[in-house]
């Protein structure tokens, strides 16, 4: 199945001159949404994963499911604020300021076998905090996994882990 098919481009969003891959249009169709987490539970089935880390909000969408799959456990990584347990942090550059993100403190135990996953990636800002958190509780990451990786913003060039994605775009 060729998933760039359902991911609809939208010009000008979320300010002109950005090419906006909009993958609910893949999630709302059962075979194509069915096939990307199948796609990903087939490369991931035999790396004997503990823990599926997904980023807020649209990596759980992905996260969640691939982890029941591999029967595994699901981490989400939140924005500041939205954790009601202790939880460690990780402030991150943004285009335009910082942002931080938070994982429970005992989501991780150290050398559990993890996997990183969002729905896209761009420029690595927020997986490289993701693998920052995961760092610090001393899991062993095996790869970060996306449906979309934008190759132009260069984002796999920061992370310095394995990474994975479905759909390539190579240009705006």
């Amino acid at each position: 199945m060729e998933l760039e098919k359902y991911i609809r481009n939208v010009p000008d969003f979320p300010k002109p001159g950005i090419q906006f891959k909009d993958i609910t249009t893949l999630w709302k169709d059962p075979k194509a949404f069915k096939e990307s987490i199948d796609m990903l539970y087939q490369r991931y089935r035999d790396k004997k994963i503990d823990k599926v880390v997904g980023a807020e909000s649209r990596g759980f969408i992905v996260a969640s499911p691939l982890a029941y799959l591999l029967k595994a456990g699901f981490v989400p990584v939140r924005k500041k604020g939205k954790l009601p347990y202790k939880k460690i942090e990780v402030t991150y550059n943004l285009e335009y300021g910082t942002d931080t993100v938070e994982m429970h403190e005992d989501a991780i135990s150290s050398g559990e076998n993890v996997l990183i996953v969002d729905d896209l990636l761009a420029t690595g800002g927020t997986v490289g905090a993701i693998i920052e958190l995961v760092n610090k509780l001393g899991g062993n990451i095996v790869e970060a996994a996306f449906i979309v990786e934008l190759d132009f913003l260069k984002g796999r060039e920061k992370l310095n882990i394995p990474v994975y994605s479905l759909v390539h775009y190579s240009e705006e």
